[in-house]
């Protein structure tokens, strides 16, 4: 065989690779933060008359994965009943199944999970249900690194709910250096993803702390879309930007706060975020 031959063969082969289907546009990874609200309202509001709103919009957006906040067991359970593809993990942050969850829902058609745990934000971290630094409940992150199954390579994940009271300031920021010290363990090639509801909004020394690291996905996003603010107490009008989507070593393409209602019920009273990350 000649060299001009090997060449046009070599020349197909090329042509081929570049032109197989899903070689060069990879699907970005959808994230979604979601603080649920636990059951303990009433009327319009009580978890049993939202609960099929809020399963609309999760499918409605089909996330690749969902953190969610204040989430129950009866509320996990529920939701992934309801949303077939998807599985959960977490535990309540008093340790166990009882009690408030971070837990994390991801589509396992796209996702698999190498290692998951909790920690919690306390002074002994390991510990199941501590607290200190003066927080009135028990606060803590549920983690997983991940493997895309389209051969998009790993990331690691972090999904997190901060003390909410006015002068739990210091908290949120020893919060925050926990976190960070974390991640810190991880290579330095480790993508990254913490979200949650930070209960503090962008103008504080936690996101300053925090996006010293991470890039906030309402800020550096391509495009953004919905209220930049996301608590809204059932009413439609938020008034606070306090739930967040950070990364390392992704491009993030969009943002948007979904503001899904019907009429004046909402699934939650936190809207929902969804950012598009890609690379």
């Amino acid at each position: 065989m000649n060299l001009r031959h090997w060449s046009s063969l070599l020349a197909c082969a090329l042509l081929l690779a570049l032109s197989l289907p899903g070689r060069a546009a990879e699907a970005p990874l959808r994230v979604m933060t979601f603080n649920v609200r636990v059951p303990v309202d009433t009327g319009m509001n009580a978890w049993e008359n939202r609960r099929d709103l809020m399963v609309q919009v999760i499918k409605a957006q089909h996330p690749d994965l969902l953190g969610t906040q204040e989430l129950t067991e009866e509320q996990g359970e529920y939701l992934a009943a309801h949303l077939p593809g998807y599985a959960w993990f977490g535990q309540g942050r008093d340790g166990g199944s009882k009690g408030e969850h971070m837990g994390v829902f991801y589509r396992t058609d796209r996702l698999q999970v190498e290692r998951s745990g909790d920690f919690w934000l306390s002074d002994t971290p390991d510990v199941p249900g501590s607290k200190t630094w003066g927080q009135p409940y028990p606060r803590m992150v549920t983690w997983a690194h991940f493997r895309l199954r389209d051969g998009g390579g790993t990331f690691d994940y972090f999904n997190t709910h901060f003390p909410y009271l006015p002068e739990d300031v210091h908290a949120r920021m020893l919060s925050a250096d926990e976190i960070l010290q974390r991640i810190g363990k991880l290579a330095t090639s480790a993508r990254v993803i913490l979200a949650g509801d930070f209960n503090c909004g962008p103008d504080t020394p936690v996101h300053a702390k925090l996006t010293g690291t991470l890039q906030d996905a309402w800020t550096t996003a391509v495009s953004q879309s919905g209220p930049a603010k996301t608590f809204h107490n059932f009413t439609g009008t938020p008034d606070q930007r306090i739930d967040w989507i950070l990364s390392r070593g992704f491009k993030v393409i969009s943002v948007q706060t979904i503001t899904t209602h019907e009429g004046a019920r909402y699934p939650s009273d936190h809207f929902p975020v969804i950012a598009e990350l890609g690379g």
